[in-house]
């Protein structure tokens, strides 16, 4: 490009060489470890700063287990990790059971998962235990719906036989009066 893509000024390109041989000379330029105050005694070029940074041994980095908030040499980190009291790590047997320095000593898997089988079958029975007695409410409930359904469909059967019963009544009573319309006239 003949034009910058920051600023947008022109670009000699003559000067691009200079500006690159000029950073490829800096990089190549040998400097001392910014942890020199710790105790870090090498020196490398420029550009190697950041992969130094990554392995050097005096570089101060927080402990890696969640709650420590401790600051240490990348040196005496394994140090600090065989004793930090926040250590947590899986099983490595592979039960699953997240272990302490303190709880990894005493530790056994197959008293765990039996601990675990056993509180899982606890919970089960009670969830079962629980289940069957909201069945029994239910068909105790049921029952007495159907007790109630049975005494309604009753009732409707009496009302039923009741209407019908009035109908004939009706109709003969109807039928008795206008066929001797003449009598009930003469008693008035």
């Amino acid at each position: 490009q003949e034009t910058c893509p920051c600023c947008r000024k022109p670009v000699n390109p003559s000067l691009i060489f200079v500006m690159f041989k000029l950073s490829k000379s800096i990089g190549r330029m040998k400097i001392k470890c910014k942890n020199e105050i710790r105790g870090c005694a090498e020196t490398f070029p420029l550009s190697e700063q950041y992969c130094h940074s990554m392995s050097c041994l005096y570089e101060l980095i927080p402990c890696p287990y969640q709650g420590c908030r401790a600051q240490l040499l990348r040196r005496d980190l394994d140090t600090h990790a065989r004793h930090c009291e926040h250590w947590r790590q899986p099983c490595h047997m592979g039960c699953g059971t997240i272990l302490s320095h303190r709880t990894q000593a005493q530790h056994n898997c197959y008293k765990q998962l039996r601990q675990e089988y056993e509180a899982r079958q606890r919970n089960h029975r009670a969830i079962a235990t629980a289940l069957q007695r909201k069945m029994r409410r239910m068909q105790s409930t049921m029952a007495h719906m159907k007790r109630q359904i049975g005494l309604i469909c009753e009732s409707l059967e009496v009302m039923d036989d009741l209407h019908e019963v009035e109908e004939e009544d009706l109709g003969e009573s109807s039928g008795s009066s206008s066929g001797t319309p003449s009598s009930n006239n003469s008693n008035c």
